[in-house]
């Protein structure tokens, strides 16, 4: 099959007219055909120089500046104050363009160059990008767009390659040729020169001297031809003040920057966010589906998540996460390990002894810590838990998740496929020492629950393949004698990850097939950027969400909308739903997906810009009101105390309230209505309406001089101590009885909700819960030590309970569900041992000391009304 692309879709031809409306003014190309290329040089965007043809702007600043604010008011973004600020880096224009991932931003991109060409005669381009994984990408979609783009520009003639330091004589091509000229080249092939380097430290070829370029530097070239720069995901290229000082030796005419996380969005043209892109039903609406165990917890537990160096600092450190011990049973609690660290002294949970770190490990491939008990974890390794039991539900549930999906849609000519990441290469697949492949866990697993679910009624016949066809890993390979050797956990930009990728890419258009058994597919790093596949419907991460950017880059690789079996697009709501299988629950999901695009955009959830009404429409004209009457009425609103200083709502905007109206000026009553719907699109209904119900408590003096209430505190504000007297074979009676009463002990479940998201400008909120399921583990690998956690919790001695525990006859139950069965014995015997406090209790008074009524007297109050009631 072959993709096809849709040359009409409003907001890539919007995001296209961004660009090439910057040089209105320029006089318009002229046919090749009407006067000879002699002419149109010095004439027209072109320049003949000594080493090849030059892009020109025979435009001035001022212009371009007015129609960058042109453009900026017609897409409702803020206007740039120069074009060029004082402090930048660059001393060349820079324009940006924001597109969520899965929206054809590489298209855009692409077609742009072909519509300047076409506009204005420029013809040469050099894509800069940040990886192997992008540089491919890009490669992969100049050929599948090929056609494409020969239909719409009339076969107009360009040559693109990848910059190669082996073959440098394709840049002086580059320069001299007359056709559209697209290079593509890393950032890390021209990053190092001479400038501020060691005499001995390595130089790019690009800025070395040649023999077969007349003693030039290949760089002179590029230097010559004035080339559009265009940077795809310019947060990972110029990120650093060597990459910038590499951009400025392309001596660029401008650089166009497309990302849809910029870190600095310089002159911004054109945005097109992910809450524009849900709300346009432009990606695949989301949904949660959140596998977690119960309160779960035996003896230790330790995940060590990551190895790595402070800031600034030569001896390694790691982050782990262990138990605490808290009125509400146990939680998570994340610490630092460096040498010496003793776990016990960190956290009351029990069973910490000999945890002690006596090594850290930081070296590439070897990363681990070492305990003084002989225990050795590596990243991603955890110690206790349900861990493997989470792995085997996730694995599971995503290929029910598949197989629901798989049978609606095969009649529409629809292929799904599933996408897992993981975090050790070897948990799926290894080399013996014949370089024999050998399946891991995860794909052990997986085949096992594939052969469950198909055998399932509704799963029979919809995939006519074998568990052992319908999978396969993409992974960075050692290669000894042609042999693979082994896999590795690599980052994705290494040498060994370009086979992966050329791999991938080029499998891209075959795994739309039906007729293609894959369809589940593993990945460590590699698919992680620069990858997707429209028909990617379930993504599974195997590991913890612990990175920056984690679940947004991760969700990117199956945003994009789907085809069918003839490459068109399908636009359906009921189908376009990405599932994410996630091992937390859909609260930590959200909030952590939130985090990570505030974070990555900049754009603060439920705050309300100065430019937020520059859209609504004028009632007396009906056009857009603009920029500058946008910031009047925010302003007004900050004044009037509807919005606080910073943009978000404070708790006077309550529109619910019956007879609710804004109180603005005159002349923007007509736009009352439209300013408060505006507004109510930024309340987060999870949020806003607790923080509506904040209130502050003001301590009332005249109960101090009321009688009653003088003659109540004489008698309660005595300072005492107490003691119990009770016979232990009573306590012993009356715990055993309860614990034989109580509720029968259930196993661990691992519970799984699917939940819609739903992204607007208030924040991410969940919507409808799709399906809720328990299943029961199936194992337990560690029986705790009962005593010594009853001891700890009521602090009687090892006998006492030992006795409670044999005469109440349910001690089988303990290996059912350990701390289920320990949390609520814990409890039962305490209420037994309170029940025979209240018989056997004596007061003291202590001598002179009493309680002051200061409390109120200090500070205020504030909570919230769920938590109060009035008196």
């Amino acid at each position: 099959m072959k993709l096809k692309f849709d040359s009409n879709l409003e907001y890539q031809l919007e995001a296209i007219r961004s660009v090439t409306d910057l040089f209105e003014g320029l006089p318009p190309r002229q046919s090749e055909f009407e006067i000879s290329f002699t002419d149109i040089i010095g004439t027209m965007s072109l320049e003949q120089t000594e080493l090849g043809i030059a892009n020109q702007l025979p435009l001035g600043v001022d212009q371009l500046l007015k129609n960058l604010h042109a453009i900026q008011e017609r897409n409702a973004i803020p206007q740039s104050r120069f074009l060029i600020e004082k402090d930048d880096t660059y001393n060349f224009p820079n324009f940006s363009v924001e597109m969520e991932t899965g929206t054809g931003k590489t298209y855009v991109y692409l077609r742009t160059v072909f519509e300047l060409n076409r506009k204005y005669g420029f013809k040469k381009f050099i894509v800069v990008v940040p990886s192997v994984a992008i540089r491919e990408g890009v490669l992969s979609s100049i050929n599948l767009m090929m056609d494409h783009f020969k239909g719409l520009f009339d076969n107009a003639p360009f040559d693109h390659f990848v910059y190669s330091s082996k073959d440098v004589s394709k840049v002086r091509q580059f320069a001299v040729n007359n056709e559209i000229q697209i290079m593509i080249i890393n950032i890390q092939a021209f990053q190092k020169d001479a400038v501020g380097a060691r005499r001995d430290a390595p130089i790019n070829i690009i800025h070395q001297e040649q023999d077969k370029m007349s003693g030039r530097r290949p760089i002179e070239y590029i230097q010559t031809t004035n080339p559009i720069v265009i940077i795809d995901e310019p947060q990972s290229v110029d990120n650093t003040p060597r990459a910038k000082r590499a951009i400025k030796t392309l001596n660029p005419l401008l650089a166009l920057r497309y990302s849809a996380t910029h870190i600095n969005p310089y002159n911004l043209l054109y945005k097109l966010g992910p809450i524009e892109a849900y709300d346009m039903r432009l990606v695949k609406r989301i949904e949660v589906s959140s596998i977690r165990t119960d309160d779960n917890w035996g003896d230790v537990y330790i995940r060590l998540d990551k190895i790595g160096y402070a800031k600034g600092a030569n001896v390694p450190h790691a982050k782990a996460t262990v138990l605490k011990d808290t009125k509400s049973g146990p939680k998570e609690k994340k610490i630092t390990l460096k040498q010496g660290t003793d776990i016990s002294q960190q956290t009351n949970w029990p069973g910490y002894d000999g945890y002690i770190v006596t090594n850290i490990c930081a070296e590439e491939g070897l990363e681990h810590v070492g305990f003084a008990n002989g225990k050795v974890l590596e990243p991603h390794q955890e110690e206790g838990g349900m861990g493997d039991e989470v792995l085997r539900m996730q694995i599971r549930q995503t290929i029910e998740e598949h197989f629901k999906k798989e049978r609606k849609y095969k009649d529409k000519g629809i292929k799904v496929l599933s996408l897992f990441f993981i975090d050790r290469v070897a948990n799926y697949r290894w080399y013996d020492d014949e370089g024999n492949p050998r399946k891991g866990k995860l794909a052990q697993w997986f085949e096992e629950a594939y052969q469950e679910v198909s055998q399932k009624p509704f799963c029979q016949s919809v995939i006519p393949y074998s568990a052992e066809e319908v999978h396969d890993g993409y992974f960075a390979a050692d290669k000894r004698r042609g042999k693979v050797m082994s896999l590795k956990d690599s980052s994705g930009n290494t040498k060994a990850d370009e086979e992966v990728y050329e791999l991938i890419m080029r499998d891209k258009e075959r795994l739309l097939s039906i007729d293609e058994p894959l369809r589940f597919i593993f990945s460590h790093s590699a698919l992680r950027e620069g990858w997707d596949n429209p028909n990617v419907f379930q993504i599974c991460s195997l590991r913890e969400m612990g990175t920056e950017r984690e679940r947004r880059q991760t969700l990117g690789r199956g945003l994009r909308l789907p085809v069918n079996q003839e490459g068109v697009r399908v636009f359906d709501d009921n189908i376009n739903r990405l599932t994410v299988i996630a091992s937390e629950s859909f609260e930590e999901y959200a909030r952590g997906l939130q985090e990570d695009i505030e974070r990555d955009t900049g754009v603060k959830f439920g705050r309300i810009e100065k430019i937020a009404f520059a859209r609504l429409l004028d009632t007396a004209t009906d056009q857009p009101i603009g920029q500058v009457a946008s910031e009047n009425i925010w302003k007004i609103l900050v004044e009037r105390g509807y919005l606080d200083e910073a943009g978000d709502l404070t708790s006077k905007f309550v529109p619910e309230e019956k007879g609710f109206k804004l109180d603005l000026p005159p002349e923007l009553v007509p736009l009352r209505a439209a300013i408060t719907d505006e507004m109510k699109r930024y309340i987060f209904k999870n949020r806003v309406v607790n923080a509506r119900e904040r209130r502050t408590l003001k301590y009332n003096k005249r109960v101090e001089l009321n009688e009653d209430f003088k003659e109540l505190w004489q008698r309660i504000n005595k300072k005492t101590r107490y003691c119990v007297e009770f016979e232990t074979k009573d306590l012993i009676r009356r715990a055993a009885d309860k614990i034989r009463k109580m509720d029968t002990i259930q196993a661990v479940h691992i519970l799984i909700d699917k939940t819609a998201i739903d992204i607007n400008e208030a924040g991410i909120e969940g919507g409808r819960v799709l399906d809720s399921k328990i299943e029961v583990a199936k194992t337990h690998r560690f029986l705790p030590d009962i005593l010594v956690f009853l001891q700890r919790e009521t602090e009687l001695t090892r006998g006492t309970l030992v006795e409670i525990l044999k005469t109440s006859g349910r001690l089988q139950e303990f290996a059912i569900n350990p701390q289920a069965f320990m949390t609520e014995t814990a409890r039962l015997i305490n209420r037994a041992l309170h029940e025979m406090v209240v018989d056997g209790i004596r007061y003291e008074q202590l001598e002179s000391q009493v309680y002051e009524m200061r409390l109120f007297e200090e500070r205020e109050i504030e909570e919230y009304l769920a938590r109060l009631y009035e008196v």
